[in-house]
């Protein structure tokens, strides 16, 4: 979880310095475009696994974090509208300012929520996760197989 935690954290810095370098050029566009539906992609991937895969299996083992993965599925549903205001701003063409302003608010939330997941869940995984779970289905593309 950890491992995954700071690959999201390294591509939304370099999305984030895709931005604030850029210039409104054609190529500079397209780059941005990749670097921030790349970030978005990988963390609502992330999101979807533990609530697909790993949060039922918490669940299962142990009933009593329920509250606990309530907030973070909530946390996952607000980081999910976050992610489509910055799909918006880039389909839109609007400005620097304002994409860098999307990505602070994910960055703001996502940086609380991981801090919360990883206090709650980091001592109990080896406990539940099967040794033979793969890792893409438990915490999403970027913790490969």
């Amino acid at each position: 979880m950890r491992q995954v935690h700071e690959q999201l954290r390294t591509a939304l810095d370099v999305a984030k310095e895709a931005v604030e370098a850029g210039s409104a050029t054609e190529a500079l566009a397209r780059d941005l475009r990749l670097f921030c539906w790349g970030f978005c992609v990988s963390l609502d991937g992330h999101h979807n696994s533990e609530d697909g895969g790993l949060f039922p299996l918490i669940l299962a083992a142990r009933p009593d974090l329920a509250p606990v993965i309530a907030n973070l599925t909530q946390d996952h549903s607000m980081i999910a509208h976050l992610i489509a205001g910055v799909e918006r701003t880039l389909t839109s063409g609007a400005d620097q300012a304002e994409l860098v302003r999307h990505l602070d608010g994910i960055e703001s939330v996502m940086e609380t929520h991981f801090g919360y997941e990883e206090r709650q869940l980091l001592a109990i995984l080896d406990g539940i996760v099967p040794a033979d779970a793969a890792p893409t289905a438990m915490f999403g593309p970027l913790a490969g197989d």
